[in-house]
């Protein structure tokens, strides 16, 4: 059996590629910069890019199933060229929202609707979302400067996602099954840097700012920082709504906030907590 994984490099891609060589299996990697892609000596790694389906159409010949990772515009032409190449299954990359009933995934109608098995991964929020944000400030000053401090959030473990998705690939009785995937417990930013701070053996200062002066930090920051700024601090919302606006500001949001057992029904094991992710990213804050 031969899995193509697409996003290969990506959060998530690179624990599924990496799981799945560990598991045995013949892994293809799809990546837009194979040179610079770092991946496992086993694995295959080969250009294509899923905006661009032209480019994903020989990746896909000898492929028996499939990691794909949502692009939505072009989510119907390239699960098309996967069902012509004779792929059998599909694993889509997806998100808690959809459970949540806040918008549709043009990837995972495209797959119902082909002839293919299809599992859907649906994570909260990433633990490593605010990696990038957060790391250079701990390891020049160890302090965070973020707002929301005693907010609960529902995060988990990207290689807890890639743990389902892994299992929906090699594993039969997945069909047709939408995994909506947390973390252990909700986690307070005040709790994830005391968690990264008992990770490091050192003290990491919190101090909590204004909305404002978050994103003037985070602008100047340059790169993920910057561009993620005005969304995750609440200035505008998925989809580009204002939060006066209505949109997704007037959904329910509770599904987002549940503690969902499916993690532990998928893998056999709990989900991993937060401070087990600040030890597996403990070289990013040293």
């Amino acid at each position: 059996m031969r899995i193509l994984v697409s996003g290969a490099t990506g959060i998530v891609g690179r624990h599924v590629v990496e799981q799945l060589v560990r598991a045995g299996v013949s892994v293809r990697a799809l990546t837009r910069r194979p040179a610079a892609a770092k991946l496992p000596p086993e694995v295959e790694v080969v250009q294509g890019d899923l905006t661009e389906p032209a480019t994903v159409a020989a990746a896909l010949e000898g492929i028996e199933r499939v990691y794909l990772f949502s692009v939505d515009e072009s989510a119907r032409a390239v699960v098309a060229l996967a069902e012509r190449a004779g792929v059998r299954r599909a694993v889509v990359l997806s998100a808690a929202s959809v459970t949540a009933g806040l918008h549709t995934n043009p990837v995972e109608q495209a797959v119902e609707e082909s002839g293919m098995e299809w599992t859907h991964v649906r994570p909260c929020g990433f633990m490593t979302n605010m990696l990038q944000i957060w790391a250079p400030s701990i390891r020049a000053e160890r302090v965070v400067r973020y707002p929301f401090a005693d907010e609960p959030m529902n995060l988990i473990h990207e290689a807890d996602i890639a743990a389902v998705a892994v299992a929906a690939l090699l594993e039969d009785g997945h069909h047709g099954r939408a995994y909506t995937l947390t973390g252990p417990g909700l986690v307070t930013v005040r709790e994830q840097v005391a968690a990264i701070a008992q990770a490091l053996g050192e003290e990491v200062r919190y101090e909590e700012v204004t909305r404002e002066r978050a994103r003037e930090l985070m602008k100047a920051q340059g790169g993920f920082a910057a561009e993620s700024a005005d969304l995750m601090l609440g200035f505008v919302e998925y989809g580009g709504d204002t939060p006066e606006g209505g949109g997704y500001a007037e959904q329910d949001w509770s599904a987002l906030m549940r503690i969902w057992p499916d993690v532990e029904q998928v893998t056999g094991r709990p989900p991993r907590t937060y401070a087990e992710w600040a030890r597996d990213h403990l070289a990013d804050f040293s």
